[in-house]
């Protein structure tokens, strides 16, 4: 559906949307409130960690990755689970890809924290 609105007013809807989003996701999935707050609590562990703007960019970003890989493959359960309920083959499939996808995400931060950690314990 296009939205009717163009220019600033259409920005203000999308953003809109997006808060919407984010409301109905924190209150629907549990994972997406725990990686938030996993994320709230790394956040500051980064401006220790990294050395620059560029380092702290990075141990942030991949948290805003997971974030977001976690925000779609909620968006595909809960069109899978619109279209039904019963147990279907491609809609398993289309779940436990959306699943492994924010496996990878969050292997990729940890893999990144985990470097920065080592190098400042014992770089």
């Amino acid at each position: 559906m296009k939205s009717p609105h163009s220019g600033l007013k259409r920005v203000i809807y999308a953003a809109g949307y997006s808060w919407k989003g984010f409301k109905s996701t924190w209150k629907h999935e549990a994972a997406f409130r725990q990686e938030v707050v996993l994320t709230l609590l790394l956040i500051p562990l980064a401006y220790w960690l990294g050395d620059n703007a560029l380092e702290r960019a990075l141990l942030i970003g991949v948290l805003l990755i997971v974030l977001v890989v976690e925000l779609l493959n909620s968006a595909i359960e809960s069109v899978v689970d619109r279209i039904g309920e019963e147990y279907h083959t491609l809609s398993g499939r289309a779940k436990d890809q959306g699943s492994a996808a924010v496996f990878l995400a969050f292997l990729m931060a940890v893999v990144v924290w985990s470097g920065f950690l080592i190098s400042k314990i014992f770089g």
